[in-house]
């Protein structure tokens, strides 16, 4: 039986450790950029990437000092959005993981500079020889990571969401949104395990297929604590999605058929791990973790 919290913490402070040694520290004039980044990524949150990468590697015995160094990265890919998201052109929030917005907390375009700067730093830390030796892996990391976060993923995803307050979007478009918003930067700390370990076609393509409903299930959860949750809790504004007229699967299907689709995500994402047996259990674990957090 897999103690997932315990998991999951413990994953976090492996990470966080790993994100501290990588963010520059600095006393020269450039230094309040440094600080406002180590602000913006060492501020908390659950690490559900960083855990998904590690637990995929360590389903192939990946080295954990070249898994940390990915987790770490998409980590600080998945920081840049949310600081980028957060900026009034965007979201316009000014609370996340319970405490100010990077650009409340210093100023709009440090915010944007934050945001620039830890995305780049996330490709010089694939980049470097001590994530691996191999430089074809290299690169296929980067290559994998680049369009998760890019306009064919992530990004993508964001112009979607942006484009869909002025539309009325049917179920095929909202699941088009989030997979490209949400679950294409999952599927990648999901696959980048089998990267690194050089794994067959048929181990990856289980994977991506286990992140997608996983990906799914999770923003179908998060857009479920927008209606009921509580911003203490959730650490972040609640119920913005509605005002601002955002398509989300609540919006199309109301809260209880939305938290039917979440569970039924969960149980065939579950599903695509048959292959690996019970060494997969947190992988497991997670599915009902994610839809039945509060935060």
């Amino acid at each position: 039986m897999v103690d997932f919290p315990f998991a999951l913490r413990s994953a976090a402070t492996d990470v966080e450790r790993e994100l501290g040694r990588l963010l520059p520290k600095s006393d020269e004039l450039e230094a309040p950029l440094y600080e406002a980044m180590r602000y913006a990524v060492l501020g908390g949150g659950k690490r559900l990437r960083p855990f998904l990468v590690l637990a995929v590697s360590d389903l192939f015995n990946v080295a954990r000092e070249q898994s940390l160094r990915v987790a770490a990265a998409v980590e600080l890919v998945h920081t840049y959005s949310l600081v980028h998201d957060d900026l009034p052109c965007m979201d316009d929030d000014d609370l996340r993981r319970g405490r100010e917005t990077v650009h409340v907390k210093y100023d709009e375009a440090t915010a944007v500079l934050v945001g620039d700067a830890l995305l780049t730093l996330a490709f010089e830390v694939l980049a470097d020889e001590r994530t691996t030796a191999d430089p074809k892996t290299r690169a296929d990391l980067i290559r994998a990571l680049a369009r998760a976060a890019g306009g064919h993923g992530m990004v993508g995803g964001q112009m979607l969401d942006i484009m869909a307050e002025e539309l009325a979007p049917d179920e095929g478009a909202v699941v088009r949104l989030q997979r490209l918003k949400t679950g294409e930067m999952i599927a990648f700390s999901a696959e980048s395990g089998a990267i690194l370990a050089h794994a067959g076609t048929s181990a990856r393509h289980s994977l991506r297929m286990y992140a997608h409903d996983l990906g799914l299930a999770f923003q179908i959860t998060d857009d479920l604590l927008d209606v009921d949750g509580e911003a203490a809790e959730v650490g972040k504004t609640v119920g913005k999605d509605a005002v601002a007229g955002k398509a989300t699967f609540v919006a199309l299907l109301g809260e209880d058929a939305a938290r039917k689709r979440a569970g039924m995500l969960a149980s065939q994402a579950k599903a695509h791990l048959e292959p690996f047996g019970q060494s997969a259990d947190s992988l497991r674990a997670l599915c009902d973790f994610v839809i039945t957090r509060r935060n």
